[in-house]
């Protein structure tokens, strides 16, 4: 993990990554400024490092194209894939589980998904992490470091920006990320080293749970 980062910083790393990740759509463009803002202010690092990268690259594309990009990578590229349980569980039955899990997870933080999107979608976990629970949130990050590494590789392997947003979380992450397939594989092999470790901006509405009659969460 970047020494310089606090939790401030790394809350703004994970939240920009996340708006990064995300389908450029115009609220998305219309966003990256306030992202670029953001990130221009962390400290000198390999996070703000890659984050500047894809921001560079992002504006210097016309919207259009940008768009048709994204497709093409998380689309139609099987091991470019943003759904962390995926990685874990593919399409078995035991996904549905996982993924029931996760949003316990949420709701245990005191935080509901108000989206149809999918909770392990990676953009999703990094918001979780960034806005409602850090210490929390950069744990399940660490859960899931070999299918991120795994990811990672493929989007640097396809030559795309959208691997830089994906550096930058990894490099919040303890430990040197795997150098190749076979490390990050044996990674989810062995299982990532261990440690207990923003952008006010909430795209997929993960909202405090409304607390019941007796003061306990819904």
């Amino acid at each position: 993990m970047s020494a310089a980062y606090g939790e401030r910083a790394q809350a703004v790393v994970l939240q920009a990554a996340s708006v990064c990740l995300q389908y450029p759509d115009a609220t998305v463009l219309g966003t990256l400024p306030v992202v670029r803002d953001a990130v221009a202010a962390l400290p000198e690092g390999r996070p703000r490092e890659r984050l500047g990268a894809f921001l560079d690259s992002a504006a210097a594309t016309p919207p259009g194209q940008l768009a048709e990009h994204y497709v093409g990578v998380f689309d139609t590229r099987r091991r470019c894939c943003l759904y962390l349980t995926w990685w874990t569980d593919g399409e078995t039955r035991r996904r549905g589980g996982a993924l029931a899990a996760l949003k316990a997870r949420y709701r245990a933080a005191g935080a509901e998904l108000d989206s149809s999107e999918l909770p392990d979608f990676l953009p999703v976990v990094l918001e979780f992490a960034a806005t409602a629970d850090l210490a929390g949130g950069l744990v399940l990050l660490q859960e899931h470091r070999a299918g991120i590494e795994l990811l990672r590789l493929a989007l640097l392997d396809a030559g795309t920006p959208y691997a830089a947003p994906v550096e930058a979380v990894c490099a919040l992450l303890p430990g040197p990320s795997p150098a190749d397939v076979a490390a990050a594989k044996a990674l989810a092999r062995s299982g990532p080293p261990r440690e207990q470790v923003g952008l006010e901006l909430a795209p997929f509405a993960l909202r405090p749970t409304a607390p019941g009659p007796t003061g306990e969460h819904r």
